[in-house]
């Protein structure tokens, strides 16, 4: 109880965009240049202050690193493996794939700091550094294999949007400070921290306002697998993993969590983008985002009792 209890504001702010989006309060154009603001300066501004100040270990990148990758492409290929069990066309798997892959950050990042305070937040934003680039380097070559458009080079321009994503900037520019001692800087520092404060609950509405509830189409069938895969596959890939490593207790807490994760909104753009079924990713989307304030409170539960006893 006492974990629903504290996630479960993460949730009502969810629940508060959508309401606040679908009754035109203020406007839609708002919440379409809020997602701009969080995506382009408050999520970077977060990123780079963790990361600069954070005492970065090798050791504990490579564990993070080590745990979610296998969990990502243990999801994947489930996704793969079903995807040819069902027969359906290649735009229906690649947001199938998508779907068991791809990963909420703004609900990790939040749920990691509201449970365990601002070490697990900044573990979290070292996981997301860890996984961000990979995640969109395969789903995009996914894209490729599965939905293949005459002349289009995605992998290319993928590796063009990561070249020019903030996220991924603000990571490497966080490394490079935390490297030569400059992430304490007085008046940049104070100025990003406060800008950073601000991401998670803005973030967490925006998330709220992109739920589509209203006239969800889709194959349940991929719906379903997707959801298994994600909230079932992918967190019990992280606890198996994380016991065998002996990941320390607040590392594979916010590991599980990250295994807990819906997918993330960011993957009906891409379908739209590169040909993949979007009305099926925003159902997608949307039922794994509901599933996801059941399934996490137990995930999370069964690794307190696991890695932290007592």
């Amino acid at each position: 109880m006492d974990i629903v209890l504290s996630i479960a504001p993460v949730f009502v702010l969810i629940c508060l965009g959508y309401v606040l989006r679908r009754g035109g309060i203020p406007s839609a154009e708002f919440w379409n240049l809020n997602d701009r603001l969080v995506y382009f300066l408050l999520m970077p501004a977060l990123f780079y202050v963790r990361i600069s100040t954070a005492e970065l270990s090798g050791e504990t990148l490579a564990t993070l690193a080590t745990v979610l990758y296998a969990a990502f492409f243990a999801a994947i290929g489930y996704g793969v493996f079903v995807g040819w069990l069902i027969r359906r066309d290649g735009a229906v798997v690649t947001s199938l794939l998508q779907g068991v892959g791809r990963f909420n950050t703004f609900i990790a990042l939040a749920v990691a700091e509201a449970l365990y305070g601002a070490p697990a937040l900044q573990i979290a934003v070292l996981a997301a550094a860890a996984l961000v680039p990979v995640v969109n380097l395969t789903v995009v070559s996914l894209f490729a294999l599965y939905a293949p458009r005459p002349g289009a080079r995605p992998v290319l321009s993928a590796l063009k949007g990561l070249a020019t994503n903030p996220l991924i900037l603000s990571i490497l520019a966080g490394l490079l400070a935390n490297r030569l001692g400059f992430g304490g800087l007085p008046v940049l520092h104070d100025t990003l921290s406060v800008l950073g404060a601000a991401a998670l609950p803005i973030m967490l509405l925006c998330v709220g306002a992109n739920l589509k509830l209203r006239g969800l189409s889709g194959d349940a069938v991929p719906i379903a697998l997707s959801a298994v895969g994600k909230l079932v596959v992918f967190p019990a890939v992280v606890l198996a993993i994380a016991m065998a490593l002996g990941v320390e207790s607040l590392q594979a807490q916010v590991l599980l969590i990250y295994g807990a994760l819906p997918t993330g909104v960011a993957a009906y753009t891409l379908a739209r983008q590169l040909g993949g079924d979007a009305p099926l990713m925003a159902a997608m989307i949307t039922v794994q985002t509901l599933l996801s304030f059941a399934a996490m409170p137990i995930w999370i539960a069964i690794g307190e009792w696991l890695f932290l006893p007592g």
